[in-house]
């Protein structure tokens, strides 16, 4: 049995009772570009008007570097609805959003002779 939710927005059989369409306003195409590992924080000005319970609880969430994904679990919302509701709170300057840096030097991670290294290593483990 699944532990029971809290708020008034979700329920303990049928899970989160607002449709995600609801929660964007039926957008689905975010003001800002992010991708999943985008990096927002909070930049500690509230917005000017009230966005919404969403808005908030994904800005509660930015108390630090979050990726974008990291915030869609979080909230329980497919990744389009969390980059609308993200980009609603950049344009009105409350959180910041980065690209994550660049992997460090070292192996091409599309190398073929890598990948058939560790393809090796785990037909081995087998």
């Amino acid at each position: 049995m699944s532990e029971p939710q809290e708020g008034p927005w979700l329920d303990d059989d049928a899970g989160r009772l607002v449709r995600p369409y609801t929660v964007s306003n039926g957008r689905t195409k975010p003001s800002a570009h992010f991708d999943l590992l985008t990096l927002v924080m909070a930049t500690g000005s509230r917005p000017h008007s009230y966005l919404g319970p969403d808005h908030s609880l994904v800005l509660g969430l930015c108390g630090g570097p979050t990726s974008v994904a990291e915030i869609a679990a979080h909230i329980r919302q497919p990744a389009v609805v969390t980059k609308v509701l993200l980009s609603d709170l950049v344009d009105c300057g409350a959180i910041t959003a980065r690209a994550p840096a660049p992997a460090p030097l070292g192996p091409d991670p599309t190398d073929r002779h890598l990948l058939e290294a560790v393809l090796d290593g785990l037909r081995k483990r087998l």
